[in-house]
């Protein structure tokens, strides 16, 4: 079920993102699909979508907590016994061979409250993940855990995440068709036209139960005549 999960709400902590999201914007973000997002802003960072949802049928959003974590889950550890409410774990495993979060940090994380989890790499303990509903996304899972060694933990540094950079404080969003990042004010910018996308697609979907075709509600007919003829045109929705 969309939503299964939600998060605490953000807390004051070291973590400073510049004129963050009220906590008002942020159920309003994450009343969104990410579709709807990116619709709104086609030029949101997309990671890599091989880091896909874990855990199915929920959606986050919240600021990020970053943490470098190679083929050692102890910086995690430390990590998400340090982050704010609401906040989104993004661990980072530049090995990528073994798994560096499972469900131990992620019952740690929903008991304090945060958005959830994201990690470039492998996760395991999928069962029990999934049994806590807290959104996780990873590259996929291994029963192998890594080290526990590294005694590194938050340390408020840009990582790359699936070849797009997070800093601390971006928005990371996400549901089942994958990852999104924006700082506080592209999300401010883009709400109103992804509410707007998603009022639209309701009517559409309204208006094709009562049997008018997805053409009817659309610019299509125009729109493919105007390209054809090689003039600049955009497909619209008529609702």
């Amino acid at each position: 079920m969309v939503g299964a999960w939600s998060p605490a709400p953000p807390a004051s902590s070291t973590m400073t993102p510049v004129d963050p999201l009220t906590s008002e914007e942020l159920g309003r973000v994450r009343a969104l699909a990410t579709s709807s997002l990116c619709d709104a802003d086609k030029s949101l960072r997309l990671p890599d979508p091989a880091i896909r949802a874990i855990v199915p049928g929920v959606r986050m959003a919240g600021p990020a907590v970053t943490v470098v974590a190679p083929d050692d889950h102890l910086p995690v550890l430390a990590a998400v016994g340090e982050a704010p409410p609401g906040a989104v774990l993004v661990a980072v495993n530049p090995r990528g061979a073994r798994a560096v979060a499972g469900e131990l940090v992620a019952a740690e994380a929903r008991r304090r409250g945060l958005g959830g989890i994201v990690v470039d790499g492998y996760c395991r303990d999928v069962a029990g993940l999934r049994a806590l509903g807290l959104p996780v996304f990873a590259r996929g899972s291994t029963p192998a855990s890594g080290s526990a060694r590294d005694p590194r933990g938050w340390d408020e540094q840009t990582v790359a995440l699936g070849g797009v950079p997070v800093a601390p404080g971006d928005l990371v969003l996400g549901d089942d068709d994958g990852l999104a990042v924006a700082s506080p004010a592209e999300i401010r910018a883009l709400l109103p036209g992804a509410e707007e996308v998603e009022r639209a697609e309701a009517a559409v979907l309204a208006g094709m139960r009562g049997g008018r075709s997805l053409a009817d509600h659309t610019t299509l007919v125009e729109h493919r005549a105007t390209r054809r003829a090689g003039r600049e045109s955009s497909l619209a929705f008529t609702v």
